[in-house]
């Protein structure tokens, strides 16, 4: 039976294998999924040792995206533009690289949220693996601005430089600012930071969100509670990762065994799971 799994550090928080589990049963792919725990300082190491033994793939989540892409012989141009990874294909002349993260959430915030995101003012906190995946995927959109905002403000500064060309094709305004000199006002504000993974406070302050915005976090379950739980207190719409999760997921399911699954009942499943745990 085919073999794969999710490398990240912590990983044992994560949905991905009963994901997959329903893709597979819903499409007749015959697989295995588990959760690989992958020590910081041995990514390249740990995901050998899975390969040789014979698995196909891998998700890839924090904290090593930006290893994962590194790592790979090949990549696609959606990984290629993030210089980051989050789903690796096994192949007989090396390893594949390819980046699912933007395509999930856009599928999660325009169809399953009906956020319209073109024209709109758009802050994406983080501008580490998480940040540099969906860059792209949402200039695609057409938003009238986006502004990445980073603790470290070089970070975001070379994560906006790097996506310059494509923000300038798409006619929208592409800026780098510091978390607390972010702005104000935007309709839409993804959390692409590991500050919800970690229990910290949400790292802006609520003058960010316009009347009626949508709060994203790309983390979910209890990880996701505080962000979702300041959106609600000033007015916004919150939304957790859970649907570009499952949409990434499916994704990277179609990478791996070139098939497309259904992703509104595996959602609606999670959903249940999760108002049956709280």
């Amino acid at each position: 039976m085919d073999r794969y799994a999710v490398a990240g550090n912590p990983v044992e928080h994560s949905q991905s294998p009963f994901i997959h589990a329903r893709f597979a049963e819903q499409t007749g792919q015959a697989l295995e999924y588990s959760r690989l725990l992958v020590p910081l300082d041995a990514f390249v190491p740990t995901v050998q040792a899975f390969a040789a033994d014979g698995a196909r793939g891998c998700n890839v989540t924090v904290p090593f995206k930006f290893e994962a892409y590194s790592a790979a012989t090949r990549s696609s141009e959606r990984a290629q533009l993030a210089q980051a990874a989050n789903t690796l294909r096994f192949d007989a002349d090396g390893w594949f690289a390819d980046n699912t993260d933007g395509a999930g959430l856009v599928a999660d915030v325009q169809h399953n949220a009906g956020c319209d995101v073109a024209g709109r003012d758009l802050l994406l906190l983080g501008a580490g693996g998480a940040a540099s995946g969906v860059l792209g995927p949402l200039l695609e959109l057409r938003p009238r601005r986006v502004v990445v905002a980073n603790r470290t403000l070089d970070r975001a500064q070379q994560l906006t430089r790097s996506h310059q060309a494509l923000a300038e094709r798409c006619g929208t305004e592409l800026a780098a600012a510091a978390l607390d000199a972010c702005g104000s006002g935007y309709q839409l504000v993804i959390n692409a930071t590991a500050a919800s993974l970690h229990g910290a406070g949400v790292p802006v302050p609520a003058t960010v969100l316009a009347r009626g915005a949508l709060a994203y976090d790309m983390m979910y379950g209890p990880a996701a509670a505080g962000f979702l739980q300041w959106a609600a207190e000033h007015g916004a719409t919150g939304r957790d990762g859970l649907g570009m999760l499952v949409e990434q997921a499916a994704e990277a399911f179609l990478v791996w065994r070139g098939v497309r699954p259904q992703t509104a009942p595996v959602l609606a499943q999670l959903r249940a799971r999760a108002r049956e745990a709280g």
